[in-house]
């Protein structure tokens, strides 16, 4: 599935250590980003971007810290497009279909976050995947929304 994202002419990356304030950083580097692209904090996908941001970030934090010291929020965005990924260096790949319904394996616990930004991404129209690392020791999952 191709995003188009190569053809995106913003960028921002932001890369903060794995640990309980790159929530905050992360929040507060989207809605700078968001503001310095042009999109308003009224728009009504910046409070959604804001929360998907997080709870992507603080999984990383939760689940991938042991393995992933750091982890990178990726920013690109376009005249009608606005996209983020959460990159960190722990091999899991959450299918975020699972995530979505309830199905799968293991307790579910820590599914909600991840829920949620599923729905609040199609909800929005938008499209959500999980991008291994080359090496199959990492990946990122992007999400990309309409403005």
């Amino acid at each position: 599935m191709s995003t188009g994202l190569e053809a995106l002419p913003y960028r921002h990356v932001l890369t903060v250590p794995a640990m309980g304030s790159a929530v905050r950083i992360a929040r507060e580097t989207t809605e700078q980003v968001l503001a310095e692209w042009g999109v308003g904090r009224r728009h009504p996908c910046v409070d959604p971007a804001l929360l998907m941001v997080a709870e992507l970030v603080t999984n990383s934090v939760r689940h991938a810290a042991e393995l992933s010291p750091s982890l990178t929020v990726v920013f690109a965005g376009g005249p009608d497009t606005f996209a983020f990924a959460v990159h960190d260096r722990h091999p899991h790949q959450p299918a975020l279909h699972d995530a979505f319904t309830g199905t799968g394996t293991g307790s579910g616990t820590g599914s909600g976050g991840l829920a949620t930004v599923v729905e609040l991404t199609l909800q929005l129209g938008g499209s959500a995947v999980v991008r291994a690392d080359a090496d199959g020791r990492g990946k990122s999952i992007w999400i990309t929304l309409p403005l």
